[in-house]
């Protein structure tokens, strides 16, 4: 068996960190995903420049791995429409219950060594694991 690098996932992996560390830095803020679309949805004064910014580069930089670097994307999906709606529903449904998602709790959370959000992410993953059981080997 060989082994090779994924380079893309590594370099991915090295933006997700360093545009984290930049926003608490320089912003004072959590890269969660939920938190930051979330304060959109009942923004508050002057708090949307830099939320908006922050998705537009998200949809920007999917663009460009794309176009530019010929990442592959899924074209059809083994589950239905409504199978895709409810996943969703329940994602959303557990960044409430969870207070954050797993980009706020796992790349920001633990590396600011957040007792709260070391246990978030494990729940995360534990359900994360179960999910794919479930889903492959009873439905």
């Amino acid at each position: 068996m060989t082994f090779s690098i994924p380079w893309y996932s590594l370099f991915g992996g090295m933006l997700l960190g360093v545009s984290a560390t930049l926003l608490l830095l320089l912003n004072g803020k959590v890269a969660g995903i939920s938190g930051i679309l979330g304060g959109l949805l009942t923004p508050k004064a002057q708090d949307t420049a830099w939320r908006w910014l922050f998705i537009i580069g998200l949809v920007v930089g999917g663009v460009f791995g794309v176009r530019l670097l010929a990442a592959e994307v899924p074209l059809q999906y083994s589950s239905s429409t409504g199978m895709l709606i409810i996943a969703g529903l329940l994602v959303g449904l557990g960044t409430r219950l969870g207070n954050g998602c797993t980009s706020g709790h796992g790349i920001c959370g633990i590396g600011r060594l957040s007792l709260r959000s070391i246990v978030a992410t494990g729940i995360f993953m534990l359900v994360a694991g179960i999910t794919v059981f479930l889903r492959l080997h009873l439905f």
